[in-house]
This record gives C-alpha cells, structure tokens and sequence, in this order.
C-alpha cells in the first residue's frame, strides 16, 4: 500500500505508521505535488490505514517499475498493472464502499473509473501520454467499467522518485483529508492533516499510558493526579477554525483555544465542539505561568492575517508568553515561516523542525522543549 500526505509531511506520517502493528514502511518519495510513502501491510490490517490522521489519501499498491526498464508509457503500465492486482484492490475498495455501484447484466457491479498520472520529468514522454496508457490498460483489464469524472474508482501512476514508478487503487475519498469536514469555514483555515502533524509533534497527552499492544489508551483521573494536578492541557492561543483544538481532542488532549477575533472564537467552538475558546491576544494571555502541557498554533504572519506593530517585536512578544505559559517539559509546536533565534526565549530549545508546501507556499513547524 502507500499513502500521499503534504510535502513535508513524509517523516510525520512515518512516525504515525511505525505505531501500527503489521506495517513497515518500504520506500519514500515526492511525485511533484504530495509526500508519498509505501509501505507493505500485513493481511487483515489494511484497515488501519484509513484511520491515519497525517495522511491525505490512501492506495492499495497494483505495482512498481523503473524507467530503465523500458522508458515508454506503454511498457511502464503492463508493468505497474500487474496481472490479478487490480482485481484484487477492488475487493479490498467494495470492502470499503459498501453497495456501489450500478448493476449490470447478471446482476455484476458495474463501476465507473478514471486515471491520474504525475511524472517528474517529460523530456522523453508528456505525463498525458502515460494516462492515455493508464486508461486503455485498465480498460483492457476491467471491460465492464466505464469511464467518467468523478468516478467512483481512481488508479493513479506515479513517478515517486526520478525514475521510479507505482501504481495504485485509491481507497480513501476527500473526506479523509478533511477529517469528516469542518461545520464553519474561515479563510486559511489550516488542514486537518497538517493540525494533526503539529498535534503529534506535542507528544501525547498527560497521563495517556500504553496499552499492551503499545498504542497510547486513554487519559485516567490516577494518571493524571500522578502529575501534580496537570491536566493534560493543549492551548492554541490563535485557534481561528478551530482545527488543532479539533485534532487535539481526537487524541485525548483537553483544549484551550484563545483569538483577537471573535469570530474566530465563534467558529472555534463549534468546529472544535468545546465552550473552551476565549477572546485573547497571544501576547497577553489570561493564563497563570506554566498552566498548559502544550501550546500548538498556526500563527499569522502577515499574508491571510496581519499582526499589530512591528513584526518582529510582536513574534518576540508571543514567544516570550507562549514559554510563560508552558510548564516545564511541555512542548511549544508553531507553524510559522521563520523564528528568528533572537525571538525565541533561553527556556526554548529547538527539538524538531519540518518544512512544509501548503498550496505553494512554504512554511515551517517548529518544535520546541519547554526547559
């Protein structure tokens, strides 16, 4: 199987696969638009892919080639559409779409497809001829399907890394990476996707123990006594949408949720399903000193939304409360193009840092120790 995920997200949704049982991560790549990982999945456990947070989509593998095994479209599909695989991707599709389909003679499903292709470079061959060859290899091997956009089956062909190809059934559809969706929209509202990346980079919550099989269980009241009264809290201190406080309570965080906005604080509150979100400026939050475990934020930076003063007093300004508010050994995960080191308080040491493309625009998460 493989999984496609933002550019930048690759080392993320590694990290979420190494959690799961039966799979091992195989190859990694970049076909132009999404991190693709691959990886092999032992039977039975496919399933658990679905529930991926970081992840954008997910396929069932149908085949991998190399260019130098024969550098013509042609020959990479009959290559890539190994026989008896995509009759088999699909049992695992209707596994998971349940009475799809219309039904043609003899009462047989009858689907409708459509293909996708990126390459990583045309000098030999246009990307469009690899899907005219995607499309009469499918139609060659399933007759009964029928062509259309949108479709209800999706194989796609890949170039993942220069010369390298893999095709596949998509099992997930755009309700994956928008995590059931959102109730109220507001302009740059961060992806889940992405939010759930920052959130994993906080580590889990306080008091979430592993269970036997080493997955985190859930928050308990002995746990969470244990820790001096620390109540496994996760602050977004510019929550706009609502979708890291989101996130967070997927995962067991409670939530906190601050905005200049208010309504931002409105849409927070509904779309993150807490009373938790208050009016508040970053740079003077309502909370006492070391009050939360984690602060996660997408913080503005002047293109969606505009800052109050000098950009640079006011990002040496949040980082400064942002460490106040923060216990110590709490973690501070902020996705922001730059952080200059001058901004940045001595009781924050960088841990992790991921640069990611979002809609063509580059930014940064940071991670940081709270000492």
């Amino acid at each position: 199987m493989f999984v496609l995920a933002a550019p930048g997200l690759a080392p993320l949704v590694q990290r979420e696969l190494a959690g799961l049982p039966g799979v091992e991560v195989t190859d990694v790549g970049n076909d132009g638009r999404a991190d693709v990982v691959l990886c092999t999945v032992d039977a039975g456990r496919e399933a658990a892919l679905l529930r991926l947070r970081t992840a954008d989509d997910v396929f069932v593998e149908l085949g991998r080639t190399f260019r130098s095994e024969g550098d013509k479209p042609p020959w990479i599909v009959r290559r890539v559409l190994r026989p008896g695989r995509l009759e088999a991707a699909t049992g695992l599709w209707r596994s998971t779409h349940p009475g799809t389909g219309s039904r043609g003679r003899g009462g047989r499903q009858r689907l409708t497809y459509r293909v996708v292709a990126r390459v990583l470079q045309e000098r030999t061959w246009k990307r469009t001829e690899l899907r005219r060859a995607l499309d009469a290899g499918v139609s060659d091997a399933e007759p009964g399907w029928r062509p259309d956009d949108p479709a209800q089956i999706e194989v796609w062909a890949l170039e993942y890394v220069k010369g390298r190809f893999v095709a596949g059934l998509r099992l997930t559809t755009v309700r994956m990476r928008q995590h059931g969706g959102r109730e109220s929209e507001r302009p740059g509202a961060l992806r889940p996707p992405l939010a759930a990346a920052m959130v994993a980079l906080a580590g889990d919550p306080p008091g979430r123990r592993p269970d036997r099989s080493g997955k985190p269980g859930s928050p308990g009241r002995a746990d969470r006594a244990d820790r001096s009264g620390l109540s496994g809290t996760l602050l977004d201190p510019c929550c706009g949408s609502g979708t890291i406080l989101a996130e967070a309570k997927a995962v067991g965080w409670d939530v906190e949720g601050r905005d200049i906005d208010a309504s931002a604080v409105s849409a927070s509150r509904r779309n993150a399903d807490t009373p938790h979100v208050q009016d508040g400026d970053v740079r003077d939050l309502d909370l006492p000193d070391a009050s939360v475990d984690a602060v996660v934020s997408n913080l503005p930076f002047g293109r969606q939304y505009a800052v109050q003063g000098d950009p640079a007093v006011w990002i040496a300004d949040v980082m400064a409360e942002l460490a106040r508010v923060t216990r110590p050994g709490g973690r501070v995960v902020l996705l922001v193009p730059e952080l200059p080191k001058q901004a940045v308080p001595a009781t924050l040491r960088l841990r992790d840092r991921h640069e990611v493309r979002l809609l063509g625009t580059t930014s940064t998460i940071w991670a940081y120790d709270r000492r």
